[in-house]
């Protein structure tokens, strides 16, 4: 496979998750589920980046899984490399990535991770992000926005 049929086949896929992530979160919108409240934008780069990343570094036959709960949670994980849990932090730091730059097209600088960090940073959301175990490996992103406050009396 050449590289543009690479991009054009990620293209795809991605175009594909996220109408998988449009419907999950209308869905979430429903029933007894809260809305993140913030910036609009940059909630939407919260979701996208991690999903991006999940689609690109993820393996043949792979999976990728969104999920979302009903007191703030957002997940998304994928297959792919198997890293060392140790090596995950790093992740989350501007231009860094769990494997050597090629130069090629479509292949990222290594600051999805750390967008993602400082926006939930400036949403006072809790992120987590976990190396998935053997045989699958890949990565499990759990971003957790505060509860709302009641309001006082």
């Amino acid at each position: 496979m050449c590289l543009l049929d690479a991009d054009l086949a990620l293209g795809r896929a991605q175009r594909a998750a996220q109408a998988d992530l449009v419907a999950a979160l209308q869905r979430a919108a429903t029933g007894d589920r809260r809305p993140a409240t913030g910036d609009a934008t940059l909630l939407g780069h919260l979701v996208r980046n991690p999903l991006a990343n999940a689609v690109r570094h993820n393996r043949a036959g792979g999976r990728v899984a969104l999920a979302t709960t009903a007191d703030g949670e957002l997940t998304v994980s994928n297959t792919g490399p198997v890293m060392d849990p140790q090596d995950v932090p790093r992740l989350l730091e501007p231009f860094r990535r769990s494997t050597e730059r090629q130069h090629t097209a479509g292949e990222g600088a290594g600051l999805g991770l750390s967008i993602v960090a400082s926006i939930a940073r400036a949403h006072g959301a809790g992120l987590l992000a976990e190396a998935n175990p053997e045989p699958e490996g890949g990565l499990t992103l759990r971003v957790r926005f505060p509860l709302p406050q009641a309001p006082g009396p």
